[in-house]
């Protein structure tokens, strides 16, 4: 089964999609160009082991004196490993995910080439460029993302082992990266390096759901108590805000309960939890944060979901 979505050329989420891939892809040669390659850094991926391979072949080419691109490299990579995984898995992945390495291998080349002080770090401390090298890329592959687009590389080497171990895909691509940390360990001889690249790695990962989820987390509260109607009440009339009854049973007493369950923002919180003070003081009550709300009252499933 093909995992490609169809998406009319030239419509508006067109535009909006490869805009993201574009934007995504600038944001991550320049946590690249700026903060990660200088410092020796490889967090994981096809651009890790680029990076290692830049350092270790300074000086064996006369066109290259600095190093084989990384960008180059990474494309190189990518490219194989993109049609073993069409070859081996089907046709998952799309022309926008092959545009997007294409994209990213070369604006990490082409600002490398444009910078003025070489390949000089912005900054000094390997632990900031750590954190907004990690914070850029994540956003850049956020933004992939969004536009339905994969960053290939390890991830495509993950889906090939997963197909034949049953492992899940979130242990394997770990194990990946990992595994090309340690590549980098190996070559430069430095623990530094790894434990600098597990760190990015995990910055990376924070960034990217903050970007496919936002910052302005909601509230899914769930509610038990005899008091359910005058609760009902004040989150209708007073917050305005929806929900849904739900038939419960106590596990303990068998007798039957009424659940609400209902979305509120986070502001909303402390007013909800005073009105179910004064009402029920001994009332049960989960609040569990919700990233992303899809439905009436919130973000429309078809606006994020289909293309113009």
């Amino acid at each position: 089964m093909s995992f490609i979505p169809k998406q009319r050329i030239f419509s508006r989420q067109w535009f909006i999609d490869y805009g993201l891939i574009v934007l995504g892809c600038f944001l991550m040669a320049i946590a690249y160009d700026y903060f990660i390659t200088p410092h020796k850094i490889a967090p994981g991926g096809v651009y890790g082991i680029a990076i290692v391979v830049h350092h270790v072949t300074k000086g064996w080419f006369a066109a290259f004196p600095e190093g084989f691109p990384v960008g180059a490299t990474g494309l190189i990579l990518n490219i194989p490993l993109t049609i073993a995984g069409i070859w081996i898995l089907g046709p998952r992945f799309g022309i926008k995910t092959i545009l997007g390495f294409a994209i990213c291998s070369i604006m990490i080349d082409g600002v490398t080439w444009l910078r003025v002080d070489g390949e000089a770090p912005l900054v000094n401390d390997v632990l900031l460029s750590c954190i907004f090298g990690g914070v850029l890329i994540g956003v850049g592959l956020g933004l992939i993302f969004k536009a339905k687009a994969t960053s290939g590389g390890s991830d495509i080497i993950a889906m090939i082992i997963q197909k034949y171990s049953g492992w899940s895909l979130g242990k394997l691509m770990i194990i990946v990266d990992s595994a090309i940390v340690l590549v980098a360990l190996v070559a430069f001889e430095d623990w530094k390096i790894p434990l600098y690249s597990w760190l990015v790695i995990y910055i990376t990962g924070k960034a990217i759901d903050v970007t496919m989820e936002g910052l302005d987390y909601n509230k899914a509260l769930i509610i038990v108590s005899k008091e359910y109607d005058q609760i009902k009440d004040r989150i209708l009339n007073d917050l305005e805000r929806g929900g849904t009854m739900l038939q419960g049973k106590g596990m303990y007493s068998d007798e039957e309960k009424h659940v609400i369950f209902t979305v509120i923002s986070r502001r909303e919180v402390p007013i909800l939890e005073e009105h179910i003070h004064r009402i029920d003081p001994d009332a049960f009550i989960t609040v569990m944060n919700a990233s992303e709300i899809l439905g009436e009252g919130f973000q429309s499933l078809t606006q994020k979901v289909t293309a113009d």
